[in-house]
């Protein structure tokens, strides 16, 4: 097996952490790495005590995350960087268990970038608020339109291989995070795939969607982001 390691930003998710650790395949996962996104709560001492690599990013911003969990597998030797890194959210709306389908695509060598899609996945009613809905759609539709890939989701259950995901140079640190790596991958002709995964309803409120404010910036940015990188 090719080495896998898991990246799970993480803003005050003391409730569901270690539900979202545990359920990740440990047969397959080398290291499962928490980034504590400046939590006021227990978080890091939760997934401590789950079994996972806790590194601490306090500037907020889910991009800055992500940017903190790539830096530490960079910073390894090269013989100990995973050859796969996956993306969770750590409010257990995700599947873990479903990590072997999301990644079968690249084991079998016809993608470098996977998307796990709750729209062609089982949704928990109400998992999805309306206002993410409209938005998958109409970013995805420009996505079509100017970048001529077909997505269906923006979803932050994904596989990529670590070697393309360097490859890319991401640098959104907040909202733009999910719409940027694919907009990128098509920018350079990135092999891509789409699979289904299943979704429900998060444990506790969510802090972009769950908010008028935080769904608008996060809109805004993600629009911005598209066309920014034409």
């Amino acid at each position: 097996m090719p080495r896998i390691s898991v990246i799970i930003p993480a803003y005050n998710e003391e409730k569901s952490i270690s539900h979202v650790i545990n359920d990740i395949p440990a047969e397959l996962v080398r290291e499962v790495i928490v980034v504590n996104n400046n939590s006021s709560d227990d978080t890091p001492k939760v997934a401590h005590a789950a079994g996972a690599t806790v590194l601490d990013e306090p500037r907020p911003g889910y991009g800055n995350a992500c940017l903190k969990g790539i830096a530490y597998l960079a910073s390894k030797p090269v013989h100990e960087q995973p050859e796969i890194v996956v993306f969770l959210d750590g409010d257990y709306s995700d599947y873990p268990s479903e990590l072997p389908q999301v990644v079968q695509p690249i084991l079998e060598g016809r993608a470098d970038l996977v998307i796990g899609s709750r729209v062609l996945g089982q949704r928990e009613a109400g998992a999805l608020m309306s206002q993410q809905i409209f938005g998958n759609w109409l970013a995805t539709t420009l996505l079509r339109w100017l970048y001529g890939v077909r997505y269906t989701d923006l979803g932050p259950f994904r596989a990529i291989r670590f070697s393309t995901l360097q490859q890319l140079g991401m640098r959104d640190r907040n909202y733009g995070w999910t719409v940027e790596m694919q907009a990128r991958a098509a920018r350079q002709k990135i092999r891509y795939a789409e699979v289904p995964v299943n979704y429900r309803k998060r444990i506790g409120v969510s802090k972009v969607s769950g908010t008028v404010k935080g769904s608008v910036l996060a809109g805004y940015k993600i629009i911005l982001t598209i066309f920014k990188l034409l």
